[in-house]
């Protein structure tokens, strides 16, 4: 008895250190494999970086792209193009591309649904190849509507992207460094732009005679992606709690971690399994109907909107205006803006070195506070730039410490969690809410700056200001610190404010460790098997 007591004791003492989410050092000093590097890179590579590439690549050809216009329109009708026609049609290039990632968005958790998340992204790599073959061979073909039409499969391969994306990085990181492995999302994303920058000089494809050649480099990324993904193993907790492929899940943190004791990695994923009150995944209407999850898609939807009305979009169409304001020929003015893609790339793998460190939470706040009070500081030095020879200067540095304060945290971290926020069964539908919100957001900014800033004038970023005040009060208020957290403590971190009950951590880890799926246990009858058991607990959920 004395010892059965002290067994109990152990066991509970050891129950309540797994349940806490506690790490082990072993786990903390364990070393990041190649495959899981691997499959964040290339997942990011032929996924968020031709996002990132998308932003930027436009905006070297514009003058070129406008001028093939003219010339389509003269060869098919004989007159020039008409001022309001060629600006819509250029609008329709720019501004189709959100309407492509919306509907990429909207798709995405039936793709996720049929073919897992690896599965998703490797068929993703189709409309990146079919938007690069529209987009390179439009002018080729004398078809302005082929490049329109390959800007709205680019959004949808966007919108599919930054979905699957994050979600597949989220299942496959161990939860000690998901933070840093969420932001192969934003760095990938950064570096994308960026290179679209390098790629758009006069030097290389920034020419009228090259300029197709820009868009024929979003097949590379691409093809590198369908070359090593399909190599690397799928989410584990997508094959173990969807698919019910215990021996594949097992295989793929075996590979993933580079360990073949598994044992707890598969427990933490069973309790999050019989812990769900829908095992099965749910539809948008059923999450926005669950009381249980109502803060945690309430802060997906405020961090996904402010990630976009943060005002970061507006500052690209200002950057130009403030350099030439400053005295800087127009002929160096690309090789300066190469500092906003460069500084973009490397704040953006700062956060990721450090997320694990600091925190969600804090980076994301101390990324929106920073932003406004650099909005407000804009705001002064605009006002008097034409009266100060050197205050452009500062108006330029402004500029740099906005775009860094947003990738130090509001640039990556609003994706790693809208995938920490939610359990298995309600992950895809929370990345389409959080999606849907982050293309109307930015279509909403693309198509009021103009007339903001038209009425504003050097005053319209006090409006972005206001966004990163909300956002960072907001987080500030609500937002619990995630990480080091399994899914199911975050979920139970929000149970008071959503006002449903706490379930007790030891119990569900004990019915984790006294059930093995696919082996036989006794029960209290003594006649029925572990299959039996596991169908009464998932039951009883």
């Amino acid at each position: 008895m004395e010892k059965a007591a002290k067994d109990d004791q152990v066991k509970t003492n050891n129950l309540k250190m797994m349940s806490s989410g506690s790490i082990e050092d072993s786990e903390k000093t364990q070393p990041v494999t190649a495959c899981l590097v691997n499959a964040a890179f290339f997942g990011a590579l032929g996924s968020s970086y031709l996002y990132g590439y998308n932003l930027s690549v436009v905006n070297a050809p514009a003058q070129y792209i406008k001028a093939f216009y003219n010339q389509t329109w003269m060869e098919r009708y004989g007159e020039p193009i008409g001022a309001e026609t060629s600006t819509l049609l250029w609008s329709l290039t720019v501004s189709i591309f959100a309407i492509g990632g919306l509907l990429g968005t909207l798709v995405v958790s039936i793709i996720l649904k049929v073919l897992g998340r690896k599965g998703t992204l490797l068929l993703n790599n189709g409309f990146a190849l079919i938007a690069a073959l529209l987009l390179s061979l439009g002018e080729t073909a004398g078809s302005f509507e082929m490049l329109i039409a390959g800007r709205f499969i680019m959004g949808v391969d966007s919108g599919i992207a930054l979905s699957a994306l994050p979600m597949y990085l989220g299942e496959i990181s161990p939860r000690h460094i998901r933070g840093s492995i969420g932001q192969f999302n934003s760095i990938l994303i950064c570096l994308g732009v960026f290179t679209g920058q390098v790629l758009g000089l006069p030097e290389l494809f920034g020419q009228e005679t090259r300029w197709n050649f820009l868009f024929a480099f979003l097949a590379l990324p691409a093809l590198l992606q369908m070359c090593v993904l399909p190599f690397l193993p799928e989410s584990p907790r997508y094959l173990l709690i969807e698919r019910r492929d215990e021996a594949g899940a097992e295989r793929a943190f075996q590979r993933f971690l580079g360990k073949k004791d598994v044992h707890r990695e598969l427990e933490e994923v069973h309790a999050e399994s019989r812990a769900q009150s829908n095992l099965h995944a749910a539809s948008v209407l059923q999450l926005l109907r669950n009381p249980a999850v109502r803060w945690q898609l309430i802060t997906v939807i405020v961090t996904m909107a402010c990630y976009q009305l943060c005002g970061l979009n507006a500052i690209w169409y200002y950057t130009n205006g403030i350099l030439q304001d400053a005295g800087f020929a127009s002929a160096v003015i690309p090789y300066i803006t190469l500092s906003t893609g460069g500084i973009e790339t490397l704040a953006a793998i700062v956060s990721g070195l450090v997320i694990e460190r600091i925190g969600r939470r804090p980076l994301l706040i101390f990324g929106f506070s920073a932003m406004s009070v650099c909005f407000a500081l804009l705001t002064v030095f605009l006002n008097f730039q034409d009266r100060v020879s050197w205050m452009p200067y500062l108006s330029y540095i402004c500029i740099l410490a906005i775009i860094a304060s947003f990738c130090s945290g509001p640039g990556g971290i609003p994706f790693v969690l809208t995938g920490e926020l939610f359990e298995q069964s309600y992950r895809p539908a929370a990345f389409m809410i959080a999606g849907t919100v982050n293309w109307l957001s930015n279509f909403a900014v693309g198509l009021l700056f103009p007339f903001i800033q038209e009425a504003w004038e050097t005053y319209a970023f006090l409006v972005f200001m206001v966004f990163c005040v909300v956002g960072a009060v907001y987080l500030y208020a609500i937002l619990p610190e995630t990480k080091n957290k399994t899914f199911m403590d975050i979920s139970q971190s929000f149970a008071k404010m959503n006002k449903i009950p706490v379930p007790p951590p030891v119990q569900e880890m004990e019915s984790v460790l006294s059930i093995k799926p696919g082996k036989e246990e006794p029960s209290e009858e003594g006649g029925k098997d572990g299959a039996a058991d596991i169908v009464e607990m998932e039951s009883s959920f």
